[in-house]
């Protein structure tokens, strides 16, 4: 097979319809059935209206499944989704192996949730960048909720920010396992420098939800606080972002 069909055939599989034929609805002209297609109307109608709020977390789920799984009743899939990873946000966080081992959802399906991920990212994102990180602290925080506090592992984020506390940059500086991440403070030190920041904002999620710091957060934080001091560049905190909340190094006084 030529490289450009082998591309065609991943695209294909990719972003056709997920289909189930053991599953699918029978139907003589081809089309959902009746009390099917008013279903999925009712809920866009109610979605249009009302907006997210109108709807509960399957709902929401099930407006997404429509466009790839497109001629099946799709309100049976959404509920163990939830079932599965818990919340709507844990569904779209999920790692598509974890997602393929559910019944039902194929590739397809995989990439329009892991694009709807995607663009809520880059929507908090754009509410942070270049902005005034203290005057727009909510936003930080709503920012950091979003891109991590459903992960399944941990993740390590630097903020970094210029002489008038804007945001210039948002990186990942390391990833890690469930309950650990490997940090070097001279490689946050030194890339701080590379970007000209005159501080930082650092930024871990706890997958197990309870932000509270471990002994090696605490060790890893005056580290990094140290080696940037000697250069002139502040630390304004360290967040720990669990499920629904996170911990402030400054508030709880760890610097």
């Amino acid at each position: 097979m030529s490289p450009p069909d082998a591309f065609q055939d991943a695209r294909t599989s990719l972003f056709a319809p997920d289909e189930a034929p053991e599953v699918a609805l029978p139907s003589s002209s081809g089309r959902l059935p009746s009390y099917i297609r008013d279903h999925r109307q009712r809920l866009r109608d109610r979605f249009l209206q009302g907006g997210a709020a109108a709807m509960p977390d399957y709902e929401l789920l099930e407006l997404l499944l429509f466009r790839s799984i497109p001629r099946r009743d799709v309100k049976p899939l959404a509920r163990p989704l939830l079932d599965h990873f818990g919340d709507i946000n844990r569904v779209l966080a999920a790692p598509p192996a974890r997602l393929e081992t559910v019944e039902g959802i194929g590739p397809a399906t995989i990439a329009d949730l892991k694009i709807v991920e995607a663009v809520a990212h880059r929507m908090a994102r754009a509410r942070v960048m270049q902005r005034h990180v203290i005057s727009s602290w909510d936003a930080v925080l709503d920012y950091c909720h979003t891109t991590m506090s459903h992960r399944e592992t941990e993740q390590f984020r630097i903020l970094y920010l210029d002489i008038k506390n804007t945001l210039i940059a948002d990186e990942e500086q390391a990833h890690g396992t469930v309950d650990h991440v490997p940090v070097y403070p001279r490689e946050v030190a030194k890339r701080a420098l590379e970007l000209n920041a005159s501080a930082l904002i650092l930024v871990h999620n706890h997958p197990s939800g309870d932000p509270s710091p471990s002994q090696s957060d605490i060790r890893m934080t005056e580290k990094i606080h140290d080696a940037c001091a000697t250069l002139g560049i502040t630390l304004h905190d360290h967040l720990i972002v669990g499920k629904s909340t996170e911990l402030s190094f400054r508030a709880e006084g760890y610097l």
